[in-house]
């Protein structure tokens, strides 16, 4: 199933940067890794490639159908939110298919969500990049479908925090995301809220200019060009990496213009 890393990357890559651009830097990375999931020699990595980018493509669907149902029913909006991500990673029919077969599999009350979690967690280690984007595409259909209902919010923090993800981070997680849709509706700036502008950089409203200064640097030292090159990125396509800066830079902005520091 080489086909998991490209369409895997194209969502990826609309949410983590944003719009059509950042969909086709998804699908060439993935693509990327595809290719060399292909020609690595040996059996066991092999087929341990490809377990992985099976196991993440089917539980974000199996979950993000769980999440749907949490208040008890899911809705045609939520459904459309589901097949939109669907189309956005450009799956044949055939995908399109077992993605629907997960989304439902996810609904039904006696899935194992905890279960489903922990293999998630054992077969991706360390990798907190994406078990991340694991929870970023959970809140980004949750979010795209409108207000996030409490039995929705309460269900993705309990899968936030199994995958180690905290309340701060989560929060954080759903600033960025919030941001880039309001933007993509036509809204106005989203960062015009301080509080919005806090979450965004990871920290409270008490905290010392140090401390800002600090989680901002963090923050863009993350997202630095020089880091995405050497992740694969296309030297052509470096310029794509200024968007996934955008919203840190004017939360930070926003938060200097509060507090009046330079």
């Amino acid at each position: 199933m080489t086909w998991i890393g490209k369409a895997v990357g194209g969502v990826l890559g609309f949410i983590v940067v944003g719009g059509p651009i950042g969909m086709v830097l998804g699908t060439v990375l993935g693509h990327q890794f595809d290719r060399g999931a292909a020609q690595l020699s040996g059996g066991r990595v092999r087929f341990e490639s490809g377990y992985i980018q099976q196991l993440f493509f089917k539980t974000t669907f199996s979950v993000m159908g769980h999440l749907a149902k949490a208040d008890g029913r899911v809705s045609e909006n939520e459904v459309r939110v589901a097949r939109r991500i669907m189309h956005r990673m450009n799956l044949s029919p055939a995908q399109v298919k077992v993605a629907i077969e997960h989304f439902t599999l996810g609904k039904k009350t006696n899935y194992p969500l905890e279960d489903q979690l922990k293999r998630l967690n054992n077969v991706l280690h360390n990798r907190n990049d994406l078990l991340r984007a694991f929870v970023e595409i959970q809140m980004q259909a949750l979010i795209a479908t409108g207000s996030i209902k409490t039995e929705k919010r309460e269900l993705l923090w309990r899968i936030a925090k199994d995958l180690g993800i905290g309340r701060v981070e989560l929060a954080q997680i759903e600033a960025l995301i919030r941001a880039h849709h309001h933007q993509s509706l036509g809204a106005g700036d989203p960062m015009a809220s301080i509080e919005q502008a806090y979450l965004a950089l990871g920290v409270d409203l008490e905290a010392t200019d140090k401390e800002v200064k600090m989680a901002y640097r963090r923050l863009m030292n993350q997202h630095h060009p020089d880091k995405l090159l050497a992740r694969g990125m296309p030297e052509s396509m470096i310029s794509v990496a200024e968007e996934k800066t955008h919203k840190i830079r004017a939360a930070y902005e926003r938060v200097k213009a509060q507090r009046e520091f330079k």
